[in-house]
């Protein structure tokens, strides 16, 4: 699958398209089974408004369209995002993530931040513009780091207080003002667990709708200092060997990605 960006409403929109339709921040699937997420007629979301529709772009010739519904249409159910996004492959589920951040940000900024004045969308760029200051308002994205600590045979996982029963990942936090990934590393480490890193690699990014992240995952190798879980923040974190790993997020988050590709890594004796 193959998706062009663009944020231009098409003059002829292609007679099917896809539709990443959402009611309450949840994400319509077709209710049997059986039939699959795909492309759709627009007739079936004709309940939406025009200025809830937002284009994306088109995917493998199809354009592709996200937008809000105050019910399911019939044949159709809400499920949770992160629970859809499981269900897709690669290309649907970025565009999945993609559309909820869209209409998140459009949802945020129908007011200006400055002068409260109501804003309108710019027609030649995604943003929401004051007609009075001219203040611009563009989707939002918030960089995270991950943090995958490593050490001989070993790997440093922790549990927030969220997370589903038996689940540990790689240390995450947003980055702050004026500092840069390598510090936002050095620093979420050292007051989630503790401990000091060093040799930092990156191993790749992700956009994460919840609500509109860009995690950027690295792994880093242990230089000293015993785990103390920050209060609040960390349930409980531990090293565990590469071989009797506790349950980790599953391959379509980046961490589950990082976790696995590094133990694989790990066991052919390659630094990670």
């Amino acid at each position: 699958m193959h998706f062009t960006p663009d944020h231009r409403s098409p003059q002829q929109p292609t007679p099917l398209g896809w539709h990443f339709v959402f009611v309450d921040k949840q994400l319509l699937i077709p209710e049997a089974e059986d039939q699959a997420f795909g492309a759709t007629a627009p007739a079936l979301f004709a309940a939406a408004a025009d200025e809830s529709r937002h284009y994306l772009g088109q995917l493998d010739g199809y354009d592709v369209w996200t937008l809000t519904l105050p019910a399911a249409p019939p044949g159709w159910r809400a499920v949770p995002l992160r629970a859809a996004m499981m269900q897709f492959d690669a290309p649907l589920l970025a565009l999945a993530g993609r559309a909820a951040q869209v209409l998140e940000w459009d949802r945020a900024h129908r007011f200006c931040g400055v002068c409260g004045t109501p804003t309108e969308r710019h027609p030649g760029e995604r943003s929401r513009v004051c007609p009075a200051c001219r203040h611009a308002a563009y989707p939002r994205i918030s960089p995270a780091m991950m943090a995958l600590v490593w050490r001989e045979g070993e790997l440093l996982l922790g549990r927030a207080p969220h997370f589903p029963p038996g689940m540990y990942s790689a240390l995450a936090g947003f980055v702050e003002p004026g500092e840069t990934l390598e510090e936002c590393v050095a620093r979420e480490v050292a007051e989630e667990v503790g401990v000091r890193v060093k040799q930092l690699r990156y191993f790749g990014s992700q956009s994460w709708p919840f609500p509109h992240s860009l995690m950027l995952a690295f792994t880093a190798e242990w230089d000293g200092g015993e785990i103390v879980p920050q209060a609040d923040e960390i349930e409980h974190a531990a090293w565990f060997p590469i071989d009797a790993l506790p349950g980790i997020p599953p391959r379509f988050s980046i961490a589950g990605h990082l976790i696995r590709d590094t133990v694989a890594a790990m066991r052919q004796g390659t630094r990670p």
